[in-house]
């Protein structure tokens, strides 16, 4: 790459060996994608938990006094007054790691945000920002709602292009690589969250690697559905940008989406894929131990909605329920009345966590739970638990009744 004398400088220690080893580190992503130059960033989000691995390498880093040029938002961990409760093997030694954790992301500048969805509400990028995210959810958020630009990054080149300022112009940064690809005709019923997230994860099923543009789907999509879609096209598939016609910034039309060029493919996606997609990724109906929303973590319009349908009700004596968002938002849950409502009916909302935490495999391993997130599901398998997947009413109700 033709690197700037900056950039010479901090490849070569001039600004300490933690910077040196950040940027050595874009300097061979950009090697590895043949890349010419490298650009500045604006923003950033890494994906770090409490991992012992997460930690390790922040710590490397700060050994060699790095700091970060953009202080990045970061992802969850667990929220620290529910450790006892959620049922972690060893509390004191899980409050340690807590500890650890936040420190090191403190002292090396990560804005602790602990949320999945930060671009919703604590580090949202304008259209054209050059930014670095990494987390399944964002960059298809990032990308195509936004209109921002970034590449998948790890967790660990999200860091090292916080601490340089710097990321390789290749991928998604570039204008041939943003146009649409595959056609995608939506045939099916959208009506909530729950149809986008089938229609995200039946849409990956079906078409190959490369940008979708979308049509026949509703002009006036909330974020919850824009987040729910998003996630569920990273999951099912490696989508991390599409354009919806009509509604992404970048996709005016359907000529603006291709760029003048016509499909490579075309798929559609019908009533009957959203029903052959729910039935495969759920487990039968039947007696649950637990309701678990927010993968991603869900906004205060999602909780409000839960606290309507279990205001002045109580959950079956043997059901457990969970809300994860993000700490931000459970503030304001509180400030609104709604934590009050959900913990009067026996059910809790917690931030900073994430249902692939290791907590939850403690507690739930062995055992079933229900909820409206196909993410969830996809995740939750390797911690021994399963899910039944419907929309959200439904696994109220389940909660409600024990079962359904």
């Amino acid at each position: 790459m033709d690197l700037t004398d900056h950039e010479k400088a901090m490849l070569d220690g001039k600004f300490g060996e933690g910077v040196a080893k950040a940027m050595k580190i874009q300097v061979a992503l950009g090697d590895a994608f043949d890349a010419e130059r490298m650009v500045e960033i604006s923003r950033a989000h890494v994906a770090f938990g409490n991992l012992e691995s997460d930690i390790w390498f922040v710590e490397l880093l700060l050994k060699g006094e790095a700091r970060c040029r953009v202080s990045p938002t970061n992802n969850p961990l667990y929220d620290s007054d529910h450790l006892h409760s959620i049922g972690q093997s060893d509390p004191e030694e899980d409050a340690v790691m807590l500890r650890r954790a936040d420190q090191a992301f403190r002292k090396i500048g990560i804005t602790l945000t602990y949320s999945c969805t930060p671009y919703l509400e604590a580090n949202v990028c304008r259209f054209g920002e050059i930014v670095a995210f990494s987390e399944s959810s964002a960059t298809p958020y990032v990308n195509s709602v936004l209109g921002a630009r970034t590449n998948r990054e790890s967790a660990n080149s999200a860091l090292t292009a916080a601490i340089t300022g710097r990321v390789p112009v290749y991928g998604f940064l570039l204008d041939e690589n943003r146009k649409g690809e595959t056609l995608v005709r939506v045939e099916a019923t959208l009506r909530d969250d729950f149809d986008y997230h089938l229609l995200g994860y039946a849409a990956a099923k079906k078409m190959g690697f490369g940008v979708p543009v979308f049509t026949g789907m509703p002009l006036d999509p909330s974020p919850e559905e824009l987040t729910a879609f998003g996630a569920q096209l990273n999951t099912g598939g490696a989508v991390s940008m599409y354009h919806i016609v009509g509604v992404t910034p970048e996709a005016p039309d359907l000529e603006s989406a291709f760029a003048g060029n016509s499909p490579k493919d075309e798929v559609t996606v019908t009533d009957t894929d959203l029903q052959k997609i729910q039935h495969s990724i759920s487990r039968g109906d039947g007696r649950i131990d637990f309701a678990m929303f927010g993968c991603p973590h869900y906004n205060l319009s999602q909780v409000r909605e839960v606290a309507r349908l279990l205001d002045g009700k109580t959950l079956h004596n043997d059901v457990e329920l969970w809300v994860l968002t993000s700490s931000l938002t459970k503030e304001l849950a509180k400030r609104m009345g709604y934590l009050e409502i959900i913990n009067r009916a026996g059910g809790h909302i917690i931030a900073d966590t994430c249902p692939d935490m290791s907590c939850w495999q403690l507690r739930y391993s062995g055992r079933i739970g229900i909820t409206d997130s196909p993410k969830a599901q996809y995740y939750t398998p390797r911690r021994g638990i399963d899910f039944i997947v419907k929309r959200m009413p439904e696994c109220i109700e389940a909660a409600l009744r024990g079962g359904c």
